[in-house]
């Protein structure tokens, strides 16, 4: 292609953009086109994401929606009352607060729905960044070059119809033409009700030739970032979740539309500039549809809207750590489920009422069939019931806390240690390239530092098992004890411990990765669950711990299960949910987060430790009553009628 064909080429290009405008008679200066076009975003994107592999999201021109058959303009008094079916953009263009552009769907229940729709959509018209240049009053010296997008759909933990996100340039200049003359000198990318900044000359602003950002919006919900990689995200309106912006493989080039700067200019230009309603379908709360740019603080006050809302950057969610589940790799999951929980509540709420009742009734009804007292922590090998185990163990613990706290200390040095094995391994080693290439998120990797993870949590809590046992042992026979004495009483006999354990973790692996055979993994858990309170509680028979925790939850599988996992579940979920009120409430960073987790864990896994030392003298009563009856019944004569 010749130069004058190129030039040609993006002339036609140019004025199909300013097209709309020139039929209105308002347009937007040369100079703000051409600065517009010179650093249009690229927007990076998943070549396959969302609903069963479905296209991803991209932000679509306004213009589809209008003229359109499937949309309806509703009034403000409720949400059957249409005012008009397929609106066009005059129809909106009065403020008209209160009413809502109400889009086909269910957005309670989207199922693939609207990216189904978007893709008929897509076909009319190319994905659009809307540009427009705006100073603030008494902020001399700084110019905001704004992209806006939009998208049809908010598929995050607030489902909603319609989403506006944006981008901006900040020019150390007071018109187009100066900034023409010169480079931005920061990039602000919009997340939610919030905001990141970052220095243009800075790495962490990827550029295309240059000039073009490029920007990355997180799978279903299009807040903007910087790189790829897993966000977590807080905002007052609409909940806190995980921005996910991994594997992103797709660069597209939206056309630019400019928007004049004025608002008589825009709102004849693009008359939906004055619609001060929601786009999106009225629903409550954070389901309801969102507001247009004109209503953004940004739109006329970019400066402060960065000083007031932009951080210094986004935090990414670790992988999971060494003391199990890291609160926030936890964080996602649990957020994930609960805006799920919470949707479907909100779609069905007379199901809702049932289901959350029945949840309600079965708890109580399964308090209700146990007993909690008497609840004496005296004399260890005794029958007791599920309620009596706990309180029981609560009271040894509430006695003696100096003791159990100082035992669980053990997770300070251990968490310490893998920390440090961890750094060899995935920076040092041979698989220092691998994640310099793949990152930490690559499945290899992550798989690696999960693996090292859990085998420390496991080989951590089952060590701590053995000295808690020890130590209920020693109180209930009345000796002098200190946290210090009773690792030191342990500590010659654990080889044996660590041998077992490593059968265990070997076998349970095993059965993991064949994933039909999961179901098995569980049972023998809780079969070989009291490897570790055995060895404590006897230490004068350390070997043949897996066959004698077999023999003693024989017949008992369900009692055993319902302890070992939910107590030892709830403890362990304690960490994660310090760390998630952290979030919630502070700005800490999420190294300082795992910290307060683990440390939350030196308080909370001594519990189950104890009151997996009563299930196990509970079980050995009743195993020692079981064979008691056995030999009474099979001693001679014993079933002959009438025997003296």
């Amino acid at each position: 292609m010749t130069r004058a064909a190129a030039l040609a080429a993006a002339l036609v290009v140019l004025l199909l953009a300013m097209a709309p405008a020139l039929a209105r008679g308002a347009v937007a200066s040369p100079a703000e086109v051409q600065l517009a076009e010179r650093h249009a975003p690229v927007v990076k994107i998943p070549a396959r994401s969302g609903c069963e592999d479905g296209k991803p999201y991209e932000p679509v021109d306004v213009d589809v929606l209008f003229g359109n058959d499937e949309v309806a303009l509703r009034g403000p008094w409720d949400r059957t009352n249409v005012v008009k079916v397929a609106p066009s953009a005059d129809d909106i263009g009065r403020p008209l607060y209160g009413y809502h552009l109400d889009f086909p769907g269910d957005t309670l229940d989207p199922g693939c729905f609207f990216e189904e729709w978007q893709a008929r959509l897509e076909g009319r018209r190319p994905a659009t960044a809307y540009a427009r240049l705006v100073a603030e009053p008494g902020r001399p010296g700084r110019i905001a070059l704004q992209y806006w997008f939009f998208y049809i759909f908010n598929d995050w933990n607030n489902n909603h119809e319609g989403d506006w996100e944006m981008i901006q340039l900040v020019f150390p200049a007071d018109s187009a033409e100066e900034a023409l003359a010169t480079e931005p000198v920061e990039a602000v990318y919009s997340q939610h009700s919030s905001a990141e900044r970052a220095d243009w000359a800075s790495d962490r602003v990827e550029k295309v030739d240059g000039t073009h950002p490029v920007v990355y919006p997180a799978q279903g919900s299009h807040a903007n970032f910087f790189s790829s990689d897993l966000y977590l995200m807080s905002s007052q309106a609409e909940g806190v979740g995980c921005d996910d912006t991994r594997d992103y493989d797709r660069a597209i080039r939206p056309r630019v539309a400019t928007v004049p700067t004025a608002r008589a200019d825009y709102v004849r230009a693009y008359p939906w500039l004055a619609f001060e309603g929601r786009w999106g379908e009225q629903q409550a709360a954070f389901f309801n549809g969102p507001t247009g740019p004109n209503d953004k603080l940004q739109w006329t006050r970019p400066i402060t809207w960065i000083e007031r809302d932009a951080r210094d950057q986004s935090f990414t969610v670790p992988g999971d750590g060494p003391f199990a589940p890291t609160a926030t790799g936890v964080f996602c999951d649990v957020v994930f489920v609960g805006s799920e929980v919470l949707r479907r509540a909100k779609a069905s709420p007379a199901l809702a009422v049932v289901v959350l009742g029945g949840l309600v009734l079965l708890l109580l009804w399964s308090l209700g069939r146990t007993r909690w007292s008497p609840a004496s922590p005296r004399e260890v090998r005794r029958r007791r019931r599920w309620g009596q185990l706990i309180t029981a163990s609560w009271r040894m613990y509430r006695g003696h806390p100096r003791v159990f706290l100082g035992i669980g200390l053990v997770f300070i040095p251990i968490g310490a240690l893998v920390t440090g094995l961890q750094y060899l391994l995935f920076r040092l080693s041979t698989f220092a390239p691998l994640v310099e290439e793949a990152g930490e998120q690559n499945a290899f990797v992550a798989g690696l530092a999960l693996a090292l993870g859990v085998v420390t949590s496991v080989l951590g809590y089952v060590i701590v098992q053995a000295v808690v046992a020890r130590a209920v042992g020693d109180i209930d026979a009345g000796h002098p004890v200190t946290w210090i004495g009773e690792w030191r009483a342990v500590a010659p006999r654990l080889l044996p411990l660590v041998r077992t354990l490593a059968i265990i973790v070997l076998v349970l692996a095993v059965l993991n990765l064949s994933l039909v055979l999961v179901p098995v993994a569980f049972f023998l858990l809780v079969r070989w669950g009291l490897v570790g309170v055995l060895l404590g509680a006897d230490p004068g028979r350390p070997p043949h711990l897996l066959r004698r925790s077999w023999a003693l939850t024989g017949g008992h599988f369900w009692r055993t299960a319902s302890i070992s996992v939910g107590v030892t579940g709830l403890a362990l979920a304690t960490g994660p949910l310090v760390g998630t009120a952290f979030l919630l409430f502070s700005s800490a960073s999420f190294g300082l987060i795992n910290l307060i987790s683990a440390v939350v864990y030196v308080a909370a896994l001594p519990f189950p430790a104890i009151v997996m030392t009563y299930l196990a003298g509970d079980l050995a009563v009743r195993q020692a009553a079981r064979a008691e009856r056995r030999a009474r019944d099979e001693a001679p004569g014993a079933s002959a009628p009438g025997a003296a």
